[in-house]
């Protein structure tokens, strides 16, 4: 185990160069430090986010304890919030100062409105820069469908970048419901953008007839009980390619199940959408390290032209 005094010294470091915009402080998920692995570190504009996902030891805890209020101690924070990941609804407990009503994740320009309520995820996924980066670049005047939407961060982006039109699905109302403030966060227009709340696999026909599209998002969870499970409704997805794109159409096709990795994809791209062809994976932000690179997000292009 690396000792706990080399560890502060990397967070102490990656405080010191936060800004408003969100970042990771600390990714201990990616096994690059041996026996952190439980712990996650996020800077989001006055808010310092932490995120046990296992229970630690109680000499550890005091020491991590004692770093937080070092932290609080430089005034940088309106509030520090600790998540405990390992417990049912995983609640979240105010360290120090006071937590704001309405919290925000700034990246490149948009604006994001979090839930800190007791749910597990708060409504945006920081690893997913680069991949909003991408959409972003390649929206312009495109027709944009986007898949397990969530929050509706990759529509607010392709929009920004010019969208015509974004179709969002997602089975949860409440996430919607969230990406609807999204877009008004931001001063889109809402002629350009479709709320669809829907079970993606039983609503193939609502979504075809909004379409065609020239850019296609899937990015859905690796697990979601009764309703998805990538490791055997992906190629369900896929399959239905053909039907949905354009003549000239981009698939950003995502996967963060750390079980299956980059050939998972392509074999069934290459089975069930032959039409496609894979183009590169996007790289991952340095600031979420991996031992391992195959176990971490991947964020994979496909073209049909």
């Amino acid at each position: 185990m690396i000792e706990f005094t080399k560890i502060k010294e990397i967070i102490l470091n990656n405080i010191q160069t936060t800004s408003q915009e969100f970042q990771r402080v600390f990714h201990g998920r990616g096994y690059c430090y041996e026996g952190y692995h439980f712990l996650v570190i996020d800077s989001i504009d006055t808010v310092l986010h932490i995120a046990y996902f296992k229970e630690i030891d109680e000499t550890l805890d005091k020491e991590c304890m004692e770093l937080f209020e070092e932290i609080n101690a430089t005034k940088k924070y309106k509030a520090i919030v600790l998540q405990r990941r390992y417990l049912p609804k995983a609640p979240k407990e105010v360290l120090f100062g006071t937590l704001p009503e309405e919290v925000f994740a700034y990246e490149e320009g948009m604006r994001f409105l979090l839930n800190f309520n007791d749910n597990q995820n708060n409504g945006f996924f920081g690893d997913m820069k680069i991949g909003r980066r991408y959409v972003k670049e390649m929206a312009k005047d495109l027709q944009v469908l986007n898949l397990f939407s969530y929050t509706c961060a990759f529509s607010v982006a392709a929009l920004m970048g010019g969208a015509k039109k974004v179709v969002n699905v997602d089975m949860s109302k409440q996430a919607l419901t969230l990406g609807r403030k999204n877009h008004q966060l931001n001063h889109l227009d809402k002629k350009g953008s479709v709320f669809m709340p829907y079970n993606i696999l039983k609503s193939w026909s609502r979504i075809k007839k909004a379409g065609p599209y020239d850019l296609i998002i899937i990015d859905p969870p690796s697990l979601q009980k009764g309703s998805f499970a990538s490791s055997t409704d992906y190629q369900k997805i896929i399959k239905k390619l053909g039907e949905l794109s354009n003549e000239k159409c981009t698939v950003l096709a995502a996967l963060n199940n750390p079980s299956l990795d980059t050939d998972f994809l392509k074999d069934i791209f290459s089975e069930y959408a032959p039409s496609f062809h894979y183009q590169k994976r996007l790289d991952n932000l340095e600031s979420y390290p991996s031992k391992e690179e195959e176990r971490a997000l991947k964020n994979l292009i496909f073209t049909n032209n």
